[in-house]
Parts: structure tokens; C-alpha cells; sequence
């Protein structure tokens, strides 16, 4: 009896030890898919994604507001914004209506009058010019000479500078493709150019471009400030990167087959006296270590990346991140408020709401997604967080810089990329006189124009280079 009492619990404990393992795979494998499902319910207000990459609208990280939702369009109480009518210069053709002089008897006419302004398309907006060079014969050889024709018009061919201009902006400007221009020329205007000649048309303008970008580009190393970020690139089918400078005024692309610190040493130097902004991406990490750079880590990724800590079912994870989201909160709401208060004050309270984050930071719960994030608040690591506090000038976010790539994504998915060289030399040169003319106030156009002039003309380039005060 006993015998088969202990046979009994033998086989009981067997059976414990073999659902207690069990138990702890299915533990482990919900933990597991839990982690995947939150890796994939990322959008762009919990990672560094862009906000085109958000299928569906993200959910409110709080609640939503109770107001009444304004009406579209004007508000009561805001002055009404109208158009500035054209001046006369502007004014190319003006026709007066009058009542018949039945209907105006018994009525005085005043010099005073209704005005509608119409702008409308001429019916065929390019004019075509035939340059003619006279030949001749040599009456002892034969040989036939030809006048020569101007250098600009040699070198323009067959679409003049400012239809270059105007194909150079679809292209550089308005995310189109060659087939879309053709389509736009030949639709509007009736003006049919075949993708080979819209191609090399394009290429008279990145050829144009090459020395202002160059002298941007140069000029980067020079700077007391950059935001640096990069986005993927496809160039036939293979991956390349498209890294983004951005000066207080200027920007600069640069499209290269790697995302490493050899980069930024190639277009910083060894070294670099200003100070970066950008992300946590490890390649700012090395290029800091290697330089001696100082850097401002992004704040707005930090929220994103201390938000999502904040949504997850973990109960400790999810209390650990908002207790940081709140120090977040705290630092911008001062921040925002930093006219209200003196000097003084103001540095006493950001150092108050830097030590509490810090301490907070420093407390992380046993879990691997709160260690990692502890991780970067180790030792001095931790002020690239807060740079912006002592250096003049700098950002605590990287804001304007994923802005001005944004530019480039959606070339990016409309374009689908590049298919050799000269393609990617283009977009280097079109998106960086592009966002530094839209910084500077210029016109893109007006600046495509001119670079054209300028080439087809041998004479000295523009310059997009800040002037000194």
C-alpha cells in the first residue's frame, strides 16, 4: 500500500515538474510575443519612426479634449486674411463694362468701379526661338565655315534656361518623375520632350549645381552647430543612406553607401568643435569618442522612446516610464516659460528638474526594456541630454533636422530612389539647394535659373554661403 502510495506521488511530482515547465515556456513565449506585438504597434509619437510610416491615425497618449471641435475655416473674432491685389505695373490687360446708355439715362457715372482680378493661362506659355548661324565656303578650299553661335545657346540646346529651370524644380521640388513632367509639358502646353531629353536637362542642372553644393558642403566643419540625421536610400536596388546637415543656415545632403562614423568623419573632419544634435544612433556615439564632438541627444526621442515604456502592460515598466514622462513634461513646461523668469531662476529650476529626472532614471525596474533606456544616463553620458542648458543657441530637440528630411522620404516613395551616380549626385545637389533656399527665403526656382545662366555662360557660379553680419 505504501509502496503504491509513493508510486502515486512520484508520478504527481512528475507531473507538477512537467506543467511548472511547460508553464514557464508559455510564460516566456507570451513575454516574447507581447514584446513583438508592442515592437509593431511602434508609430512615430512612441520611436524615431517618420510619421508617414503610421498606417492609421496612433491612438491619444492622453485624454482627448473636452472642447467643442472648432468649424473649419474662418474663426469668429479673427481678422479676415485676404489676397493683396495686384499693383497696375502687374495689371496686363484691363477691360471696362459700362451700362447702354438706355439703362444709364438719369444716372451719373462716378469714376469709381467693381474690380475683379483674373489670372489666367496664355494659350501657349513658351515661346520657340531658331538661331541661325550663316555658313560659308571657302572659295579655294571648299571647306565650309559656320558662324558661331553664342556659348549659352551651344550649351542650353534644345530647352532654354529658364524651361531648364522649370523641369530642374519639378524635379527637385515637387517629388515628380520624368514621366510626370512629360505628361505636365505635354498636357498644359502642348510641348512633348522625350524622358532623354528631360534626363539630360536635369543633368545641365546638377552640373550647374556642383559648386554651390560643394562650397556648402566644405563649410560644414566650420559650424558652431549641426543637426545631423539619416534616412534610407535605394540606388539600383541597393541600400544607401542619405544623411542630412542642417546648419542654422543652411542645409546639406549627402547620399553615401554607409551609416558608420566614417561619415561624419569624412564631411566633419577628425575632429569637430561645435556641437552635433541628433539621436541615439551609435554612430554619433563613436564620432563623440573619436572627435571629442559635443553633442545633444535628441530630447523629442527620448519622449518617444520613454512613451512607449509608458503603454506597455508591465505595470512597474509602464509606472517607471510616466514617473520619467512627467520630469519630461516639467523640463519643457520651464522651458517654454523661460522669458517669465530670471536668469537665475530659471537655471535653479532646469538643474531641479535635471537632478530629479537623473535620480528617476537611475531607478529603473529589473526589466530588460527600463535597463537599456537606464543605460544612457551612466556616469557623463548623461549631459549630452542636457547640452542645451549650457551652450547658447542649441536646440534640445533635433526637430528641424527630421523636417527637412521629411523633404527627402517622400521623394523617396515616390521616386523610388535613384539608378546610378549621376542620379544620386542630383539629389544631393536639388535637395540641399532646395532647403537652403526655403531657410534663406530665396526662390528655388529663381536660383535654378541663374546656376543655368551662370554655367551655360562660363561664368562665375552663385554662392548659397551665409554672409558674414
Amino acid at each position: 500500500m505504501g509502496t503504491a502510495k509513493c508510486g502515486n506521488c512520484e508520478r504527481l511530482a512528475a507531473r507538477v515538474a512537467s506543467l511548472e515547465e511547460q508553464l514557464a515556456a508559455a510564460l516566456a513565449r507570451i513575454a516574447q510575443l507581447e514584446a513583438e506585438i508592442a515592437r509593431l504597434k511602434k508609430n512615430s509619437s512612441t520611436s524615431s519612426k517618420p510619421p508617414s510610416s503610421d498606417i492609421v491615425k496612433p491612438p491619444q497618449s492622453s485624454p482627448p479634449n473636452r472642447r467643442q471641435k472648432r468649424s473649419i475655416g474662418g474663426q469668429p473674432g479673427h481678422a479676415q486674411h485676404t489676397r493683396t491685389p495686384f499693383g497696375p505695373e502687374e495689371v496686363d490687360q484691363v477691360v471696362e463694362y459700362e451700362l447702354k446708355t438706355a439703362d444709364a439715362k438719369g444716372l451719373r457715372p462716378l469714376n469709381r468701379w467693381h474690380v475683379v482680378q483674373q489670372v489666367e493661362l496664355v494659350k501657349k506659355p513658351f515661346v520657340v526661338t531658331e538661331h541661325r548661324a550663316r555658313q560659308y565656303a571657302d572659295r579655294r578650299t571648299g571647306e565650309i565655315i559656320t558662324a558661331p553661335l553664342p556659348p549659352e545657346v551651344e550649351a542650353a540646346g534644345l530647352v532654354g534656361p529658364r524651361l531648364s529651370a522649370a523641369i530642374g524644380f519639378q524635379k527637385a521640388a515637387c517629388h515628380m518623375s520624368y514621366s510626370t513632367i512629360q505628361d505636365f509639358w505635354r498636357d498644359l502646353t502642348g510641348l512633348y520632350l522625350c524622358r532623354g531629353q528631360l534626363v539630360k536637362v536635369v543633368q545641365k542642372n546638377s552640373q550647374a549645381l556642383a559648386q554651390p553644393y560643394a562650397e556648402l558642403c566644405s563649410a560644414l566643419a566650420e559650424q558652431e552647430r549641426l543637426g545631423i540625421d539619416e534616412s534610407g536610400h535605394k540606388d539600383a536596388g541597393k541600400r544607401h543612406w542619405t544623411w542630412c546637415f542642417r546648419a542654422p543656415r543652411f542645409t546639406v545632403f549627402h547620399i553615401d553607401p554607409s551609416r558608420g562614423s566614417e561619415v561624419l568623419r569624412a564631411v566633419l573632419g577628425e575632429t569637430f568643435g561645435g556641437v552635433i544634435g541628433g539621436d541615439y544612433f551609435s554612430a554619433y556615439h563613436k564620432y563623440m569618442a573619436d572627435s571629442g564632438a559635443t553633442v545633444q541627444f535628441c530630447m523629442a526621442h527620448l519622449i518617444r522612446d520613454v512613451r512607449f515604456l509608458a503603454e506597455q502592460n508591465n505595470a512597474s515598466l509602464a509606472r517607471w516610464g510616466e514617473k520619467l514622462l512627467g520630469w519630461l513634461r516639467k523640463l519643457f513646461h520651464a522651458l517654454h516659460r523661460r522669458e517669465r523668469q530670471t536668469p537665475e531662476g530659471f537655471a535653479r529650476r532646469m538643474e531641479a528638474i535635471r537632478c530629479g529626472f537623473l535620480q528617476q532614471a537611475r531607478r529603473p525596474p529589473r526589466l530588460s526594456e527600463a535597463l537599456t533606456l537606464a543605460a544612457r544616463f551612466r556616469g557623463r553620458a548623461a549631459e549630452h541630454y542636457f547640452t542645451f542648458l549650457t551652450e547658447p543657441g542649441v536646440e534640445p530637440t533635433n526637430n528641424l533636422t527630421e523636417q527637412a528630411i521629411r523633404h527627402v522620404v517622400i521623394d523617396r516613395r515616390v521616386t523610388q530612389g535613384t539608378r546610378g551616380e549621376a542620379g544620386m549626385r542630383w539629389c544631393e545637389r536639388a535637395w540641399t539647394i532646395a532647403a537652403t533656399c526655403a531657410q534663406q527665403g530665396r526662390s528655388v526656382f529663381e536660383f535654378l535659373h541663374q546656376s543655368l545662366l551662370a554655367h551655360f555662360s562660363s561664368q562665375l557660379p552663385l554662392s548659397l554661403l551665409p554672409q558674414p553680419p
